[in-house]
Parts: structure tokens; C-alpha cells; sequence
């Protein structure tokens, strides 16, 4: 099994390899003709020289701003994009906007429902404009200008957001509402479910995935009847931006969604002014905690997570594990909410080359390609200084990594450390309270934890996960029954809950 899935991993990544020369080529040949209708800015040409701005949209009008947020290029620190931030004293149109939703959405089953069928027709048009090479390209690009990572890892991106729009073409929004009756206890009686929108709603997006995650969880709103009010992490809000007049151009309705670029200060004004009926958040625990506390508990979160994989007794594919473990810790530069933070190892896959494999694997990763590349969280020197914490715990060593970048203009304030993996003994990670958060904090980067454990060590390892508050992802590596039936966990992928605004 795990053969094959290798064998079909090499055999797509064969593929992108040669779709993205293509791809290129075909871009250049493109840019000459200008057959991009919607795009306001070239991905390439974005520099200190020519920067681009981004906008806000608000009751159908692209607005400026006084007030500019100049985010600087991740790679070499240019000066290369100003974002036109709404302040606290420019908020009353987007509060208006959202009043005007009445709390029965914009469509529902009773109301104006050929909306969903329009909404239909824009995912159909916003798929085939995805599909086009040029179009694919330019996303791409324009994701790794802002959160750089490998092209394969960008185009990633782009091609599961257009499988997305694919799933909900022609009649799938209308299917998607489908509602049910349950009979009654007499004659006449009947109890009828209706998938029904909230109203006014407001979505906040993290940076990792620029246009994937906030693209699908602002189309589930708009499938649903909801107005959304759409805010992405400015540093790399000119994704959405792009893709807004995409979108536009595809005929989604100019009133239907509004989109801010603002700081956090503002954004939360606006949610406590305009009162939303229901927010969605990815983003920090902290932030979460507080939206949670101040909407009295109207919000939907995906936040933190620390992420662990434990390898069972029964080893096999051991070249094929390591490549995953490789992609779940370092791809995107550990920039993921599924990134794995922390590995146990069973003593039988201690002794196979998996960890050799794992080092050489995450060695060949370089900032060239963006395998590896800026942390846009955490600086160099807090993620060094996380290290030495963790090395001072007594039997903890460190297994490959652990320098910065060389050779590179990535800014001072954004990360640049190569791949990182410390050892820290099973029984010291358990000792005290005080080391077990130390161990389990959650570096946003390339960094993870390893460690072994024994056959008569499953107590410990259960304990460590049991203790863990936050969960996102997580996988047990085993085909062994027993193994998987002793143990009250199995694989779990709770990821973001794309539709969570009905």
C-alpha cells in the first residue's frame, strides 16, 4: 500500500514538474497578449521598483485609504506591496453594509432561490478560470511572492481550490441546501429541517494559505445566503484581493461580499459595532480566546494545534514514511496548521535508517527553490532561542538543523532557519509540568520534536497525547490491529470546517 501511494506521490510530482514549465512558458506568452482580464498587478514585476497595492471593497466599490501598511518582500526586504488599511474612524461603511443583510440571508429555500443556481454558474466560471494555465500560474506566483514556499507546494494550493469550485458547479449549491421532513404525531403533522443562512457573517483568515483557506470557507458562506465581511491577513491579503476580481469577473454580485484589510484593533471594532450573527476564525489561540469572549460565544474556530505521529511496532516502507514525515514537518517551512510538531518513534523503527533518511531528506531543501524558506511568525533568533531551552533538559540532543539560513536577504523581522529536529527523552518530556509546555509549545516554522519509546513505554506515550489541549491533526503510522485496538486513538484529521457558515 504504501508503495503504491509513493510510487503515485513520484509520478504526480514527475507531472507537476513538466505541467510547470509548461505552465511558465505558457505565462510569458500570456503576459505579452494581456489575457488576464480581472488581474490589476503582474506577480512577476512586483518590486521596490514597481509595488502594488491592495484595496478594500465595500457596498460594491474598490475604496483607497490614507492610511498604508507597506509590507516588505519576504525574500530580500524590499519595500514591495502598500495596503490601504481601513482605521477605526473608516469602519462605518463596512458596519452599514452588514445591516443591511436581514438575519433570512440574501437567498434561503423560500427566498430568491435561483440564487443558487447563479452561485452554480460562478463556481463553474471561477473553476474553468483556474484551469487556464496562465490564470493557474498567476496565483500561484502571487502566492509565493507573499508566503513563499515551493512551487509544487503553491500550485498545491491552486489546484485544490479549483477542485473545490469544481464540487459545487451547475446544481450542487441547490443539493448542497437540501432540506428534510420527519412525519408527526397526527394527521397534518409534519417537523421540516431547512439548511438556513445567519446573515450577516464575518470570516478572518490566517497568512499560510492565502487564497485556499479563505476562498473556500467565503464561497461556503455565499452558497449558504450569508453576506460575508472577509478579512485576510494583510501581509498577504493581495491574493484575495486578486482573486475578488476574479470573482467579480465571473459574475458574483458586487454587493454580496465585502472584503477589509485592517488591523486587528479595527477588525474587532467592527465585530463588536456591527454585531455579525456568526464570525469564523482561523488564526491564534489567544485571538480565538478573545473573539470567543467578546461575540459571547457567535464564532466558529480553527486555532493552534501542536500535531504528533506515532510510529506502531510494525515497521515497513521505511523510505516512504520518511518522506511523508519530511512533507509533514518541513513543507511550506513548517508553515501549516497540520504541520507535524512532534514525532514518536517505536524502539523497532529507532533501528531502521528513518531518522538518517528524515535528516538527509530535510538537508536537501533549499531556499533556491523555496523548499525552505522565510518564517513569517517567528524571527530567527526566538526559534534559536526555543532550541537552547529545549537543549538544557537532560538527555535532549539535536538531531539535525538548528542553524540559521545562510547566504540569503530575508528581513530580520521574518525567520530563516534551516529544517531542525531535537530529541528529547519520553520520561524528561513528562516530568514536570513546566518542561511539558516547554516541549509541546508550537513553533509555526521548521521545527519538531522526536522522540522514543519502548514496547512497555505506551502508558507514557498516551499520557503525553492525553495531556495535549489543542488538537489538529494527528496520525498513528501501524497496520497492526492489535496495536491500533489497544490504544483509544486512531487517525484524525480535524481540519477546517469549509461550510462551518450556514
Amino acid at each position: 500500500m504504501y508503495r503504491a501511494l509513493a510510487s503515485r506521490a513520484l509520478r504526480a510530482k514527475s507531472l507537476c514538474d513538466t505541467k510547470s514549465s509548461t505552465v511558465l512558458a505558457s505565462f510569458t506568452s500570456s503576459r505579452l497578449n494581456h489575457s488576464i482580464p480581472f488581474a490589476t498587478v503582474d506577480a512577476e514585476e512586483i518590486s521596490g521598483a514597481h509595488p502594488a497595492e491592495v484595496q478594500s471593497f465595500v457596498q460594491g466599490k474598490w475604496i483607497g485609504s490614507s492610511n498604508y501598511n507597506t509590507l516588505l518582500d519576504p525574500l530580500n526586504g524590499e519595500p514591495f506591496i502598500k495596503v490601504a488599511e481601513v482605521d477605526e474612524s473608516g469602519v462605518q461603511p463596512f458596519i452599514e453594509s452588514l445591516a443591511q443583510c436581514p438575519k433570512h440571508g440574501l437567498h434561503n429555500p423560500f427566498k430568491s432561490p435561483e440564487r443558487y443556481l447563479l452561485y452554480g454558474d460562478i463556481s463553474t466560471k471561477a473553476a474553468h478560470m483556474l484551469a487556464l494555465p496562465n490564470v493557474s500560474d498567476f496565483f500561484t506566483r502571487l502566492i509565493q511572492r507573499v508566503a513563499p514556499k515551493s512551487y509544487q507546494q503553491a500550485a498545491g494550493e491552486v489546484f485544490v481550490t479549483r477542485k473545490f469550485l469544481e464540487n459545487f458547479c451547475g446544481d450542487q449549491v441547490r443539493f448542497l441546501a437540501r432540506s428534510f421532513a420527519v412525519p408527526g404525531n397526527h394527521l397534518g403533522q409534519q417537523s421540516h429541517g431547512y439548511r438556513w443562512p445567519y446573515g450577516p457573517v464575518t470570516i478572518v483568515t490566517p497568512f499560510n494559505f492565502p487564497l485556499e483557506i479563505p476562498l473556500l470557507q467565503l464561497m461556503g458562506a455565499l452558497y449558504m445566503g450569508n453576506k460575508p465581511l472577509l478579512k485576510v491577513d494583510s501581509k498577504v491579503s493581495i491574493v484575495m484581493e486578486q482573486m475578488m476580481r476574479l470573482l467579480h469577473y465571473c459574475g458574483l454580485p458586487v454587493e454580496d461580499v465585502d472584503f477589509i484589510n485592517s488591523d486587528g484593533k479595527t477588525m474587532n471594532k467592527i465585530l463588536l459595532e456591527a454585531d455579525p450573527r456568526m464570525t469564523l476564525f482561523t488564526g491564534s489561540s489567544r485571538v480565538a480566546e478573545k473573539l470567543a469572549l467578546d461575540l459571547k460565544g457567535r464564532i466558529r474556530l480553527e486555532d493552534a494545534g501542536f500535531d504528533w505521529k506515532v510510529l506502531g511496532p510494525d515497521v515497513q516502507e521505511v523510505d516512504y514514511v520518511a518522506w511523508v514525515c519530511d512533507q509533514d514537518a518541513y513543507a511550506c517551512s513548517g508553515q501549516k496548521c497540520s504541520a507535524q510538531s512532534m514525532l514518536f518513534v517505536h524502539e523497532n523503527w529507532a533501528k531502521t535508517p528513518l531518522l538518517s533518511k528524515l535528516k538527509e531528506l530535510a538537508g536537501r531543501r533549499k531556499l533556491e527553490d523555496l523548499t525552505i524558506g522565510p518564517v513569517l511568525t517567528f524571527t530567527t533568533e526566538a526559534m534559536l532561542e526555543h532550541m537552547e531551552n529545549l537543549l538544557k533538559i537532560q538527555g535532549s540532543k539535536l538531531l539535525f538543523g538548528g542553524k540559521p539560513l545562510k547566504n540569503h536577504s530575508i528581513p530580520s523581522i521574518y525567520g530563516a532557519l534551516e529544517p531542525t529536529a531535537v530529541y528529547v527523552p519520553i520520561e524528561e518530556i513528562l516530568k514536570d509540568t513546566k518542561t511539558y509546555e516547554l516541549v509541546t509549545k508550537e513553533i509555526f516554522g521548521p521545527f519538531q520534536i522526536v522522540t522514543e519509546y519502548k514496547k512497555d513505554q505506551l502508558p507514557l506515550v498516551l499520557d503525553a497525547l492525553e495531556r495535549m489541549h489543542a488538537h489538529l491533526t494527528a496520525a498513528v503510522v501501524s497496520n497492526d490491529p492489535i496495536f491500533i485496538q489497544a490504544n483509544p486513538f486512531t487517525i484524525i484529521n480535524q481540519s477546517i470546517n469549509l461550510l462551518t457558515i450556514f
